[in-house]
């Protein structure tokens, strides 16, 4: 069964528009060239409700597939050299939640 990780990120205020220059122009470009963006399901911006967050939804075969993509990623040079020191001062809060799908209905 599928599992899926939800990222949100809360932004500090007045600096979106830095964190979508950063992640368009570096991050995710770096996470295409090594395969980390085929687990991705999406990025989001939230534009009503708690707003200065970057959500981003991950889709994994089970656990251990999760752990293999984030050792891989954090051991990229690329993201944790040149971008991980870019996007971290940006960031107030990180929230991580594990999802299991449910039993009925449509799954990404």
């Amino acid at each position: 069964m599928a599992l899926y990780e939800l990222r949100t990120y809360t932004v500090q205020v007045g600096k979106m528009a830095d964190v979508v220059k950063v992640y368009s122009e570096l991050g995710y470009p770096i996470m295409e060239r090594g395969g980390a963006a085929k687990k991705l399901v999406g990025y989001f911006v939230a534009d009503t409700g708690t707003i200065n967050q970057l959500v981003h939804l991950w889709k994994f075969d089970d656990d251990a597939d999760r752990r293999a993509h984030w050792a891989a990623l954090y051991g990229n040079a690329e993201f944790t050299g040149e971008f991980a020191p870019k996007i971290r001062p940006l960031l107030v809060a990180q929230e991580v939640k594990l999802l299991n799908a449910a039993p009925w209905g449509p799954h990404p």
